[in-house]
Parts: structure tokens; sequence; C-alpha cells
């Protein structure tokens, strides 16, 4: 199999657009990200030996040099994704390297012990600034110049306008003090004649945005890992059976129509039905259920399920593309892509933003220059570029980040680990809540629930039996009541000749008479008709969702014993809780009817959806949010991972599976729906407190970029100087930092 691979923008800006190479956004500036899918192809996979690397050949087999079977060669390429995280980390460690000594230069005027000036004149400073801050733009940030020259010229203002100016701006500023500080008027000098330069301000704002850059492209790598994990559930090889013998083949060559066999503990290669022997398939990572599902000739498997412990033959029926793990990977990478572009707040006002900065300092350029006193240019570009200092992004910058990393950090303390900013802004803004039932709303794995008898002997002696019986059996039924028997201190007595009859249950002798324990199939191979009140009791239990079985003696049903799936202490409490704030609550499960119903009636579900398939709870998935709902999926296995990718906000169980994991963005380390609960709080004291931020970031640019452009000049004779406008974005961003250190407390 070759990994055909397409780049999409991470906000789809452009909807469903793909590229055939990496590189950036045309719209917005993002890295393109990665997505990856199996295709078929000539190409084949590169056997090698362990022992011997130079053993190379297309196929599986064994080593002619040592006998030892050939494995996948591993390619040593690293990921495009981790190339450019790598990239831009070497950058923001640069940046940092020359951004730390150039802000110690620069604030020493502020720290009495730091007499720079004894060591050298302000001017060889600010050379040295000059020559500190030039590899963090032309090197480390100059790639955001590029995508703020890109939101020009495709008239599309968005952040990287404003950082591109501002600190363009600043530099520029800095570069023209230090070349010709003569044509500046006397009021921007100190008294050796130099003018303030701001090389500082433009070095830490780009170390400040590459940081960013680097957390963004390190989540984007760890969402495209859960595709890659999906990908390696199928197995790099499949043993076909031609003409009698079996060989190994690579996956990619295995046609429909093959006859494969698959061992015990095997992975299942494709699609197909069973054609001679039975199993027990462990389908969890497909279908989410715990509980292993028994197989028989003609029943259908699915490839990347697991074999228990028998050996059986299948017919292939679907490969490659058809495979439904295969329409898993698709359906997780076509959802990533469908999801609407969120436009954040900040990004959202500064589109209107920087278009008014900038007129404004054409504006106030025009005017000093047409209208200012003498020298009438300088006057016109000192106030200019004052109007683009004072509306320097840096609060801008610092509004949703500083809010976002407390708040995260917040509710990490709280068991709620979110991938990025946007699952914290989608989250408040969520009203509906669909949940998987195994291991999100129940436990995730059988447990002993009812026990009666309808024969000679008592209850108890009823549970003996059954546990005795299963004693020898590895199934997860069995291993439920064998623990439900030793909780009540029940002794496990040993049996003779033990059966296992697939698809019905088991028999075996037990004080020289047989007994069966199993369903109904079981039943007739007795000979025995269950009485009226027997079926009324299995019935009942049936309703609640238990498995019931039947304990059978040679003429008489003896007793029935039941095993469910136990509902979280927690979940009941908790849905009710986010009924109450509003949200409607709907659970989708690949259990059957009456389990489903049973779970639902019981915690007071709004709806419920049975017997679903992972391209089932997608489907509904989009479904609500084609009615205009705002969608969050809770749940803990790779049959979620389409559904977790398709709603705006995936939440995955932290007793869940690691693919689950990586395709939700908020996980709940305990693994409770009482962690929806808090993550719901905590979203909206977060973006009440960004609100905040935003206000703070934006009222001193209300009052500092008219009076930067001169507004005071004719009544008062005042003019706002860069230092100040550099004192009043500084401020800004302390009132910013403060305001969000609130959320600690929480």
């Amino acid at each position: 199999m070759e990994k055909v691979k397409k780049y999409a923008c991470p906000m789809h800006c452009e909807g469903d657009k793909t590229y055939d190479q990496p590189g950036d956004c045309p719209v917005c500036g993002m890295d393109l990200k990665k997505e990856e899918s199996k295709k078929s192809s000539s190409k084949n996979t590169t056997y090698t030996c362990p022992m011997h690397p130079e053993v190379k050949q297309d196929h599986p087999g064994s080593c002619p040099k040592c006998g030892m079977d050939l494995v996948p060669e591993k390619g040593a390429e690293i990921s495009e994704e981790e190339k450019a995280y790598k990239k831009m980390l070497r950058k923001f460690w640069l940046a940092v390297g020359f951004s730390l000594p150039l802000l110690i230069i620069a604030m020493s005027g502020m720290v009495p012990f730091l007499k720079l000036n004894n060591i050298a004149s302000e001017k060889v400073w600010n050379w040295i600034e000059f020559a500190l801050a030039t590899p963090v733009v032309f090197y480390a940030g100059w790639d955001f110049f590029k995508r703020g020259w890109s939101s020009i010229v495709r008239r599309s203002p968005n952040m990287w306008t404003l950082i591109s100016i501002g600190v363009g701006a600043a530099f520029l500023f800095s570069v023209v003090a230090i070349l010709m500080p003569g044509i500046f008027p006397a009021q921007f000098k100190d008294e050796q004649g130099n003018v303030h330069v701001y090389f500082e301000a433009a070095a830490v704002i780009l170390t400040l945005v590459l940081l960013g850059q680097v957390l963004e492209l390190k989540a984007h790598s760890k969402t495209n890992s859960a595709i890659k994990a999906l990908l390696e559930l199928a197995p790099p090889v499949a043993r076909i059976i031609r003409e009698g013998e079996e060989m190994e083949i690579p996956l990619e060559k295995v046609q429909v129509g093959d006859i494969l066999k698959v061992k015990p503990g095997e992975k299942i290669p494709v699609d197909g039905v069973i054609t001679k022997g039975n199993a027990v398939i462990d389908e969890s990572m497909i279908t989410g259920e715990s509980i292993p599902v028994d197989k028989e000739k003609d029943d259908k498997v699915t490839g990347g399920t697991v074999n228990g412990k028998t050996a059986f033959e299948m017919k292939a029926e679907k490969v490659g593309e058809d495979t439904l793990l295969s329409q898993i990977v698709e359906q997780v990478n076509e959802a990533g892509r469908s999801r609407a572009p969120i436009q954040s707040m900040a990004d959202t006002i500064s589109k209107y933003f920087v278009q008014i900065v900038v007129s404004v300092a054409i504006a106030t350029f025009i005017i000093w220059a047409i209208w200012g006193p003498e020298p009438t240019y300088v006057y016109a570009f000192v106030n200019a570029v004052a109007v683009l200092i004072v509306a320097c992004p840096c609060a801008l910058g610092l509004a949703t980040p500083m809010s976002i990393m407390v708040g995260s950090g917040r509710m990490a303390q709280s068991g709620i680990l979110v991938k990025d900013a946007r699952a914290i802004e989608e989250m408040n803004k969520v009203d509906t809540l669909v949940i998987d039932k195994t291991g999100t709303i129940t436990e995730g794995k059988p447990a002993l629930r009812n026990y009666k008898s309808f024969g000679k002997m008592n209850d108890e002696e009823v549970l003996k039996l059954a546990a005795s019986l299963e004693a020898n059996s590895e199934h997860p039924i069995a291993t439920a009541i064998i623990a439900g028997a030793k909780e009540k201190k029940i002794k496990i007595e040993k049996i003779e000749e033990f059966e296992s009859i697939t698809g019905k249950g088991i028999k075996a002798n037990y004080k020289n008479e047989t007994f069966g324990l199993g369903n109904h199939r079981l039943l007739e191979d007795f000979g025995i008709t269950a009485e009226k009140d027997v079926q009324d009791e299995t019935k009942e239990w049936q309703s609640y969702g238990h498995t019931v079985m039947y304990v059978i003696s040679t003429k008489n049903i003896e007793g029935i014993i039941s095993v469910a799936d136990t509902i979280k202490s927690t979940s009941k409490k908790a849905i009710r809780e986010l009924q109450r704030k509003g949200l409607k609550v709907h659970m989708f499960t690949g259990d059957n009817e009456q389990t489903a119903k049973a779970v639902a009636d019981e915690i007071g579900l709004d709806s419920y959806s049975a017997n679903c398939l992972p391209d089932d709870k997608n489907r509904k998935v989009k479904e609500l949010q084609d009615q205009g709902h705002i969608v969050a999926m809770a749940g803990d296995g790779i049959n979620d991972a389409p559904a977790l990718t398709r709603a705006n906000i995936g939440i995955a169980m932290g007793t869940g599976t690691d693919i689950a994991m990586e395709s939700a963005e908020i996980t709940l380390v305990k693994g409770d729906l009482n962690g929806i609960v808090r993550a719901r709080e905590l979203s909206h004291k977060v973006m009440k407190n960004i609100k905040q931020n935003l206000f703070f970031a934006f009222v001193y640019n209300s009052i500092g970029v008219p009076v930067a452009a001169g507004i005071l000049f004719p009544f008062f004779g005042i003019l706002l100087s860069p230092i100040i406008a550099a004192t009043a974005m500084s401020f800004s961003s302390v009132s910013v930092i403060t305001n969000a250190l609130r959320l600690r407390k929480k």
C-alpha cells in the first residue's frame, strides 16, 4: 500500500480544497496539514532480515543466511509534519537566543544594577540591538512577513497583516533612527542625540508568534497520528491458501475471492466470510463493544479485528479501499476537511481593525505632510509610525493565548485535557451532546448482574454451578460470572469433559451429570423448552439490557444467570446536569435495541439509536449539524473516531483507546461524564475572560491611536512619542496577563 498525500488548510479557508504539495494556505497563511489514506499501488513492501539488513525482497519469507523470518522494512524518513515542527522549533529557539539579550539591553535603563552605558555608548548598544534583531526578523520570522504580504495582495487582512505591519514599522523606525537620527525632532532624542529604538519589540513579538506556531504544528502532528494508528490496524501480510499450501503474501496483493487462513491471536487482514471453522472475534476496535463475538461458518468478519484462540479459514470479499477499516480512515479525513471554519473573536476584530489602523496611519501622514509644521515629512513619518506602534498587536496577540494557556492549565487540574484553543471556544457553544454507551456511559466490561433458581438448586447453587462450568473458558462472560462468584465467596468446583459449543454455550460433566450453560440454542440441543415463568423472567432481565444464559441439566432448566455492562455511578448525575444547562443528550451505540433502550431509560436520555456502525454514528452527527446544532461527541473506541472528528468537538474518555483520544479535541482523564460538565463550565469562564482581555487590548488602542495621530496637538501641543506609545502597548499587555491569571482561581 502506498500512502497518497493530500494537504489541506487546518482552518478550512477554502472548504474541501486540497493540495498535492506542502506549503502555506494562500488565504490565512497557516501550514497545510497532511492527510493520509491507503491506495492500491504496484509498489511493494520491502522485507528484510533483522540480523542481515543487506537481505531484501518484495515478499515475506525466511532469511537465506540465518533462517529468521523477514520483517517489513521500516522507512527512516521523518514525517513531513515532524519536519515542519522541527524547522519551526529551531527558528523559535534561535529567536529566543537573540531576543533575550536584546530585551535585557533594552530594559537596562529600568534595572539600576545594569549600567550598560558604562560599558559602551547608547549609539553602540543601538547597533548591537540591530545586529541581534536582524536574524529574528529576516530569518526566524520572515515567513510571517510573506504571509502578511499575501494577505494584503489577496485583500484579506488578518492577524498576519497586523503582525507584519506592526513589527515591520517598529523595525523600520528603529533602522531609520540609527542611520539618520538627525531627521527626527528634538523631542524624540535623548541628551546625546540618540532616538529611542524598538528592536526588542519587533524581536519579542515574533518570538511569541513563533511559539504559537510551534504549538500549532505539534497539535497537527498529534491529530494525524490518529489516522496513522488506524492504518496500522491492518496486518502487513496475509496467509493465503493456494493449491492446499499456505503462504504469506503482502496485504496489498490479496484479491477478492482468495481463501485466507487466520491463526489464533492474529489480526484479520481484510473483510470477508468464514468458510471453515469458528472463532471468537474481538471487534471492539470497530464496534466499540467489549464482549467478543462468536463466529461460525458463513458469518462475516472485518479486517483489523482480532481473532481469539482458534484458527479458521475465510474468503476475502472486500480488499484495499473497500474494507470497513479503509472507509473509517477516509471518513476521519473527510470529516476533518468538511468541518466549517471557525473564526476566533480576535481574528474577526483584527480583520476590520487592521484596515482602520492602516487607514489612520496613512491619513496621519497625509495630514501632517500637508498641514503640519516644519519639518513636515519628519512629523508625518514619526506620527504615522507612532500610530502603528501603539496599535502593534502585542496585547491583541496575548489576549486569547494567555486566557487559553491559563484556562487549559486549570482544566488539566480538573482532569480535562484540551488539544487547542478552538476546542475551548466551541465547547462554550455546544447545544447537543452525543455519547457512546460502552466505556462512556458504562464501565466497558461485563459484570454479573442477576441469578435465579428454577429447579432443585437454590440461587447460590445455580451461581456456583455456572461459575464451575465456566472455569475452563476464557470468554469475557465467563470471566464476569467467575468474578461474581468469587466476590460472594462461592467455591468453584472441578468439572470434567468441558466442551465449548460455538454460538450456543458450553457443557461439561459435574458430579457425574451433564450440565450446560448457554442461550436458547443450547436449550434446543438439550431438547428442553422453557416454562412460562422462566420465559417471563428472561424477557424482563433482557429488557434491562442483560445478556441472559440458562443453567441446564439433562432434563430441566435449573436456573438463569445474567451479565451486563455496568453504568458508571457518575453518568446519571452528569447527564442531568448537562440537560439542566440546556444541552440535548443523545446516545449512539453499536449495541442491540433492548440494551440501548434499557440504558437510555435508566439515565433519562433525550434519545438513542442502537445497532450503529462507525458510518452510522458519523452520518447521524452530520444530520444534527445540518439541522443547525453545535455538536459535541463523547466516545472511547476506534469505532467512534469518524464521529469524534466530524463533531464540532470530539471528547474522548481517558480510559478508552489511543485512537479515540487522538481524534478528539478534549480528553477526560478520569473517563466519566462529570468531566464534560466541568469542561462546559470552564470553557464558559475562559471565553468570558478572553472577551475581557480583548477589551483591554483594544481600549488602549481606541485612546492611543487618535492621540498618536496628533489629535491633541492643535489644542495642547501634545504629541504621543513612540516611547509613550510603546509604554501604553506594554501596559495593555500587563492588563491582559493579569486578568488571564485570575482564571487560576476559578
